[in-house]
């Protein structure tokens, strides 16, 4: 009984935040990141209408975890895999591969997220990665989705935002002062 509630358990210590100017994922575990991701939103405009092919705004869960144990870039059609392995940027081809998190929007807003298919997933076109080059989803490079995906869990929170990452800065020594070397 314990084994079946824990694996209802929604997973409310990690977070995701993503900055569509800067094209980057930020991963938090208890407000602590973790992690920062490349990633690519779309190449259309922010938007959460049906039709627009647009990123949404807003805040989001994680609905569903689709491809868990799939090759990386096996291609999906209608969230099921295909057997086909589609290797890193393949000219022409552009299929969702690797993994699926499914998002559902939270905010008015944002709501026709899961209606839409609105995912974070992986793309064949890894050099696209940084650019807006989306219908609307979030695309990851391959080994960034697994790893991703083997950390988080349904029900983690996505925030995707129209502003920089705010992420801490690297400790800088005082203006004027230098460095002590070790002799």
């Amino acid at each position: 009984m314990a084994m079946f509630f824990a694996s209802c358990a929604k997973d409310r210590i990690h977070t995701m935040v993503v900055s569509v100017p800067e094209q980057r994922m930020a991963l938090y575990r208890k407000g602590e990141l973790i992690h920062v991701y490349d990633v690519s939103t779309s190449r259309f405009c922010i938007s959460s209408r049906p039709g627009t092919n647009g990123t949404p705004l807003g805040r989001h869960e994680v609905a569903k975890k689709i491809g868990g144990g799939q090759p990386s870039g096996m291609k999906f059609k209608s969230r099921r895999p295909t057997g086909e392995i589609v290797q890193v940027n393949a000219p022409g081809r552009d299929p969702i591969v690797t993994r699926i998190l499914w998002l559902n929007g939270l905010e008015r807003e944002n709501r026709s997220s899961y209606s839409r298919a609105i995912y974070i997933h992986g793309t064949p076109e890894e050099w696209r990665i940084g650019q807006p080059a989306s219908f609307g989803c979030v695309r990851m490079r391959s080994r960034d989705i697994i790893e991703l995906y083997g950390i988080v869990g349904v029900g983690a929170g996505v925030n995707i935002v129209n502003r920089p990452l705010d992420l801490p800065q690297p400790e800088q020594p005082p203006v004027g002062e230098v460095a002590q070397v070790a002799r």
